[in-house]
C-alpha cells in the first residue's frame, strides 16, 4: 500500500527529551522519518523542529494527532501538521510589472513549486490575457483611497472561498492595510525589490545607483502592518559595476527578485519556514 506523506512543525521552550518524545510516538505508529531538522534558540529558550515523515496509508491524520497527544501536552507544544497530499492553494498579486508572477507561473507549471495558482488579482488590466491563457481567474481590482476597504473585503473573500493558503504579491505595488495585514499574517510573502533594510520607498536601485552601491539585491518576507519590516524569509544580491546604468540596475534585480520571490515561496510551502517573533527560522 502507498505511504501517506506528512511535515510536522513543532514550537516550544528548550527542554531535554522533546526530540526523543516525538520520535518514539511516531515510530509507535509505524511512521518512518524521511527528514528531521532542528534548532534551539538559545536567546529565546525556544526549539524549532520540522520533521517529514511516512505513515501506511492506513494511518489517518487523527492517528497521528492522537499519538503526538502526550509529548504535545508534556512540552506546550505549539504543532502544525500537513498532508502533503493536498496541493496549496496560493493567489498571485500583480501590478504593472509581469517579471516576478511569470517566474512563478513558469515554476508551478514545470513542478518546481508544488501549488495550484487559483487566481491572480491586480489593480491593473495589463496582464489579464496572460492569466487566461494560462486558464486562471482574473480580478482587476483597481484601489483608490476611497475604495481600498472595499477592494480588500474582495481579496479577503477570494482567499476565503478560494482556501488559498498563500498571497503572493509579486510586484503589487500597494500597500495592504493594517487590519487585513494583521488577519492574514504569516500567509502572505511580498518582495521587495531592495536588499532591505537599504532603500526603502520608491526607486530604490536608483537610490542604490547614486550611492555607488557594488552590490544589489532583493528580499522576500511576511506582510505586517509595518510596511517593509515583516519577518525575512530570503534574500540575494548580485555585484555591480560603476559602469552600469540605473536601467542595468533595474534589469539585474529583476532577475534577482523573481529567483527570490520563488524560493520563498516554494520554503513556506514545502514547511520549512517558522516565526520566531520577528524573525524566521527557516530548514532550507
Amino acid at each position: 500500500m502507498p505511504d501517506k506523506d506528512y511535515v510536522l512543525n513543532l514550537t516550544c521552550t528548550d527542554r531535554p527529551g522533546i526530540v526523543a518524545a516525538v520520535t518514539t510516538e511516531l515510530a509507535a505508529i509505524g511512521a518512518n522519518i524521511a527528514e528531521s531538522n532542528q534548532f534551539w534558540d538559545r536567546a529565546s529558550g525556544r526549539f524549532f523542529m520540522r520533521i517529514a515523515f511516512a505513515a501506511s496509508e492506513a494511518t489517518t491524520r487523527e492517528d497521528v494527532e492522537r499519538a503526538l497527544k502526550s509529548p504535545v501536552e508534556r512540552f506546550g507544544m505549539k504543532t502544525a501538521l500537513a498532508d502533503l497530499a493536498r496541493r496549496p492553494k496560493i493567489i498571485i498579486m500583480v501590478s504593472k510589472f509581469d517579471h516576478a508572477m511569470l517566474h512563478l507561473l513558469y515554476q508551478v507549471k514545470a513542478g518546481w513549486l508544488n501549488a495550484d495558482v487559483v487566481a491572480v488579482v491586480s489593480n491593473h488590466e495589463d496582464h489579464r490575457r496572460i492569466a487566461e491563457n494560462e486558464g486562471l481567474d482574473f480580478h482587476c481590482w483597481p484601489v483608490k483611497k476611497d475604495n481600498k476597504a472595499e477592494q480588500e473585503a474582495k481579496l479577503l473573500d477570494l482567499v476565503n472561498t478560494s482556501r488559498a493558503d498563500l498571497v503572493v504579491l509579486a510586484r503589487y505595488m500597494q500597500v495592504l492595510s493594517d487590519d487585513l495585514s494583521k488577519r492574514l499574517f504569516g500567509r502572505v510573502i511580498n518582495i521587495h525589490h531592495s536588499f532591505l533594510p537599504s532603500f526603502k520607498g520608491a526607486k530604490p536601485y536608483h537610490q542604490a545607483h547614486e550611492r555607488g552601491v557594488k552590490l544589489i539585491g532583493a528580499t522576500a518576507h511576511y506582510v505586517t502592518p509595518d510596511l517593509d519590516e515583516g519577518p525575512i524569509i530570503e534574500q540575494d544580491v548580485e555585484r555591480v559595476t560603476h559602469a552600469m546604468s540605473a536601467e542595468d540596475f533595474v534589469a539585474a534585480g529583476r532577475d534577482i527578485e523573481s529567483r527570490v520571490l520563488a524560493r520563498a515561496v516554494k520554503m513556506h510551502l514545502e514547511h520549512r519556514v517558522m516565526l520566531n517573533g520577528n524573525r524566521t527560522v527557516v530548514f532550507a
